[in-house]
């Protein structure tokens, strides 16, 4: 009886075109000034990178994956819920234009949770160590670009929350860091802290 070996790496084609729909998906998010194609690229981004993460058919990275798609989606709801209140508050869908304090902050809340800032970052180093190395620097880096993007895009009337997210973000990531065994979760933790630098 033979046994067919897994294999470790994925189809070249099969790879491009996630990679592209990635980058499509970032390049939609940051470029848009429309909240609805900024939600489709950031979509995009999510859909794309799903099948890194459960490539690996093991349990662990099944639940990453399971763990990645509800958080993404939820803030994803919780994003387009926010875009569509105030499309029904100011009549604009323009970015420049969010000026009512509720949609601002639940979108804030929103991006706050697709880049993993404390405290919605939990689910960031279960997710980073259920994927292989180079799919968790994507995770950490590359996913990150677009909802920081249309955070600085957001005119702010009252920075607390952000101000509250990043120092948040750099203590929790720093101490959670120190106590790590696993370099995956102490890059996962390095990611926290420094994603909460960027944000203040």
């Amino acid at each position: 009886m033979l046994v067919k070996p897994l294999p470790l790496l994925m189809a070249p084609l099969a790879l491009l075109i996630i990679l592209l729909s990635m980058a499509l998906g970032t390049l939609l998010a940051i470029t848009s000034s429309h909240w609805l194609l900024a939600w489709i690229g950031l979509e995009l981004n999510t859909i794309a990178i799903l099948p890194l993460i459960a490539f690996r058919h093991f349990p662990r990275a099944v639940e990453a994956c399971t763990k990645y798609f509800l958080i993404q989606a939820s803030a994803s709801a919780l994003f387009l819920f926010a875009s569509i209140n105030n499309a029904w508050a100011s009549g604009e869908w323009d970015i420049q234009q969010i000026n009512h304090p509720i949609p601002t902050t639940l979108i804030s809340i929103a991006l706050a949770s697709k880049v993993g800032l404390a405290p919605l970052h939990a689910w960031l180093p279960e997710v980073i160590q259920g994927v292989n190395l180079p799919t968790g620097l994507i995770l950490s880096t590359w996913q990150k670009i677009a909802p920081l993007t249309l955070l600085i895009q957001i005119n702010i009337p009252n920075p607390t929350l952000f101000i509250f997210l990043g120092i948040s973000s750099v203590l929790i990531g720093g101490w959670a860091g120190l106590n790590q065994t696993q370099l995956r979760k102490i890059l996962a933790y390095s990611s926290i802290a420094h994603t909460g630098w960027i944000v203040l």
